[in-house]
């Protein structure tokens, strides 16, 4: 039987400890999430996150991200200088496989995230 699930009132849903970001470029830019769910091969999973301003890289080379912005403010710049997008509430921000750069979060940020990592075919 397939289970339905659904998620109500993202904005409220508990998170984790605040914790170091491990790819910061700013000193004590913490993060923290909260797995709301998990496919049952492990490849595509869904949360939330919310990250304190500052500087930090990205690597989506392993997997995708669908990123729904629910409050704050934040530039995504692509690491071979092809292009910036300021994001804030309300934006989907695609991050496709393969993508690496670095955001800079100007205002706490909470946002729902899809991260998928089916082959590239």
């Amino acid at each position: 039987m397939i289970d339905l699930r659904t998620f109500a009132d993202l904005a409220s849903v508990p998170l984790g400890e605040f914790a170091p970001k491990p790819t910061s470029l700013t000193e004590s830019q913490t993060e923290a999430s909260a797995l709301l769910w998990s496919s049952a091969d492990d490849q595509t999973k869904i949360g939330v996150w919310e990250c304190t301003p500052g500087r930090f890289t990205a690597d989506r080379t392993a997997a995708g991200e669908y990123c729904h912005i629910l409050s704050g403010r934040a530039t995504v710049t692509n690491s071979d200088g092809g292009g910036s997008r300021d994001i804030g509430p309300g934006d989907l921000l695609v991050l496709p496989q393969g993508w690496t750069g670095e955001w800079v979060i100007h205002d706490h940020m909470r946002k729902l995230f899809v991260i998928s990592a089916a082959p590239i075919g």
